[in-house]
């Protein structure tokens, strides 16, 4: 079982950026497709995007395409979500999440493990 702890929220004014990183523990990283999951206040968990296990593939949801890139260091255990061209809308709690499942998960209920999440919050 993968253990996971986000970092790299924050407060920032509308056009900043932030990057935000999760570091995993507890088995083998390298196996794990990963993904960010975010939740804004009173909506369902929303897919952000996600990478596959060895980097290879990357899928992006259209409300963060162009502006958001996920990667991954297996030799750090770390998967990281840089955030540009910050919007209101993207204020939420950014989970990372964890898959063993066949393909890469680009719903948040294909995800295994999760993390504590990390609150981000963008102002007009």
């Amino acid at each position: 079982q993968v253990h996971l702890v986000e970092s790299g929220g924050g407060l920032v004014q509308a056009g900043a950026s932030l990057r935000l990183s999760c570091a995993a523990s507890g088995s083998t990283f390298s196996i794990y497709d990963m993904g960010w999951v975010r939740q804004a206040p009173g909506k369902e968990r929303e897919f952000v995007s996600a990478i596959s296990s060895g980097g290879g593939s990357i899928y992006d949801s259209d409300s963060v395409k162009g502006r958001f890139t996920i990667s991954r260091d297996n030799a750090k255990n770390t998967v990281y979500l840089q955030m540009n061209s910050l919007k209101p809308e993207d204020t939420a709690v950014y989970y990372c999440a964890a898959s063993l499942g066949v393909g890469v998960p680009t719903q948040p209920y294909e995800y295994n493990f999760w993390g504590q999440g990390t609150q981000v919050t963008v102002s007009s």
